[in-house]
């Protein structure tokens, strides 16, 4: 097997007396889908805070690419090449796709904002997705549908030179249309050797676009199964305590 691009190794983290993570092990692959699956409270958000250097981790080992990292804020990790996607989507309404994918970023030329290079590139990208529900790219984040702005979301990691895209319930509140289409887009991203950490509560989406998937279960990594050589009852089991090999830290 080829090395993770991601390695997190008896990673931990605690807010006060409470033990959220609790010597956790992951691996997330190039060219995979990586499922994170576990119940409220599992420790799911955390777990992608701390690898996202929102919320850095207590105690533990990360590696990407193998070399041991410490992430302390978003721009160490968006400078490995770790970019979030959150449920939130984190859009501008008021402004189109272009402005949007740029925001923060925006490209400049001879000091003012060389908007056709910006639109160009913005075109490439979702392109290179195969996105072709998008009519233009000029068109303002409030006219999109909610599929349409979680595509916009998911090509903008693209533009930022992601390795790993980690995305936050990516399908809630979206139609059974929407949801194929995000999907899709997920598996392109895998296909194209982006790793890719997907949260959900959807196992029907999990198994369906996944290669593997990583239970939490009190703080606890429980499982890591292939997606192939398991079962949704069997995952329903770790999310839930029943499997008989899940243990409370």
């Amino acid at each position: 097997m080829s090395q993770a691009l991601v390695q997190l190794k008896n990673v931990k983290k605690s807010f006060g007396p409470v033990d959220v993570l609790k010597g956790v092990d992951l691996e997330v692959f190039a060219g995979k889908v990586t499922a994170l699956v576990g119940d409220n409270g599992a420790g799911k958000s955390t777990l992608i805070k701390g690898l996202a250097g929102v919320q850095p981790y207590d105690a533990g080992e990360v590696r990407f690419d193998g070399e041991l990292q410490e992430l302390h804020s978003p721009r160490q990790a968006s400078a490995l090449g770790i970019e979030v996607v959150y449920q939130d989507l984190a859009l501008c309404e008021n402004l189109d796709i272009v402005q949007n994918m740029f925001l923060g970023r925006e490209t400049l030329k001879s000091g003012t904002l060389s908007e056709a290079e910006m639109e160009a590139a913005a075109a490439r990208a979702l392109q290179s997705l195969s996105v072709k529900t998008v009519r233009s790219v000029r068109q303002t984040v409030s006219s999109l549908s909610g599929g349409q702005r979680q595509t916009v979301a998911i090509a903008r990691t693209v533009l930022r030179d992601a390795r790993l895209v980690i995305l936050d319930e990516p399908t809630a509140a979206l139609g059974v249309a929407q949801t194929e289409q995000v999907l899709n887009l997920v598996r392109r991203l895998a296909d194209q050797g982006y790793g890719v950490l997907m949260i959900s509560h959807n196992l029907y989406d999990v198994f369906k676009v996944a290669d593997d998937i990583a239970v939490l279960y009190l703080g606890n990594m429980v499982a890591q199964l292939e997606t192939a050589k398991t079962t949704s009852n069997e995952v329903i089991g770790y999310i839930t305590g029943i499997a008989t090999d899940v243990k409370e830290g």
